[in-house]
């Protein structure tokens, strides 16, 4: 019984952690006014860099930093769509969602072909590891993981706690009155969307190369979507979207557990149940979520 409790919460921390970490960028570009439901393709991206990086370097680390800097080059192409040039959000997301798709599978087989790549290594913690339960289930992870629970106190201080954190969600807010006391909302908005863009390339990266060892065609699967949800779900804060998170992480979690038993004949169901959740989550709480007031509106200087 012991194991499969430890079994159950590794693997919940196992599918949290892309959500997680692209979900706590998407809270500061959500809160800065910037709908970046593009977050599913930098997702993708960032998995296929990840493993381009790691295979021709044999190198994890620079994996991970390739990843992160797709995720920026990324971002700031959708920065400069949505915020500069003032086009629909939600229409160059999904335009980054499609292009993503073909340009993986492109690069995919001119490159990696299904190659098997240095994926992120376990590092337990001396001592704390070894304690039992706990230790398995919360000191003997890859770094991803102790970054993406790490960011969950760092990025509620800068939101709450700082200077930047103000302005972010004062411009989400009331852009035109941030602008009229000399706050740059472009550069606001600039730095909250790349910021997103960097930890949806991470976040990629761990999907192929914390929970595989290598680039599958489409292996987001809606991770990104999810990641939306999750912030929504979480309303729009570091602290409740690590719990959103870990709820969607123990759907995935439970459906893989459902699939070896005597439930695995009806799958298809099965494949359901994260999405369903999600589905379900937006249902409950859109309405009654913190969205700022000028969530997806294009900023227009007078």
């Amino acid at each position: 019984m012991v194991d499969l409790i430890t079994n159950f919460l590794t693997a919940d921390i196992r599918t949290a952690t892309p959500l997680l970490l692209a979900a706590l960028g998407l809270v500061f570009s959500e809160r800065a006014g910037i709908v970046n439901i593009g977050t599913e393709g930098i997702m993708l991206i960032g998995a296929l860099l990840g493993c381009v990086g790691a295979s021709f370097s044999g190198s994890s680390l620079v994996g991970a930093l390739t990843a992160i800097f797709g995720g920026l080059v990324m971002s700031l192409i959708f920065a400069f769509f949505t915020i500069t040039l003032r086009s629909n959000q939600i229409v160059v997301g999904t335009a980054f969602n499609i292009f993503a798709g073909g340009f993986t599978i492109t690069l995919n087989r001119l490159l990696l072909n299904g190659a098997k790549v240095k994926g992120y290594v376990n590092l337990p913690v001396p001592g704390l590891s070894r304690i039992p339960v706990a230790g398995d289930v919360l000191f003997n992870w890859s770094l991803p993981v102790y970054f993406a629970f790490i960011c969950v106190p760092l990025c509620w201080f800068v939101l709450q706690r700082t200077n930047i954190g103000l302005k972010v969600r004062a411009v989400g807010e009331y852009p035109k009155a941030c602008d009229t006391v000399g706050i740059n909302v472009f550069r606001i908005r600039y730095g909250a969307v790349l910021f997103s863009g960097m930890m949806a390339g991470l976040a990629g990266s761990f999907v192929s190369m914390g929970q595989l060892s290598s680039f599958t065609e489409g292996m987001v699967s809606g991770k990104g979507f999810m990641a939306l949800a999750v912030c929504v779900f979480g309303n729009y804060s570091p602290k409740t979207v690590l719990l959103a998170a870990l709820l969607f992480g123990a759907a995935d979690a439970l459906k893989y557990r459902l699939l070896t038993t005597s439930l695995g004949g009806y799958y298809q169901f099965l494949n359901m149940l994260p999405y369903l959740i999600t589905i379900v989550a937006l249902c409950m709480f859109a309405k009654r979520s913190n969205k700022p007031a000028c969530s997806g509106v294009a900023y227009r200087k007078e």
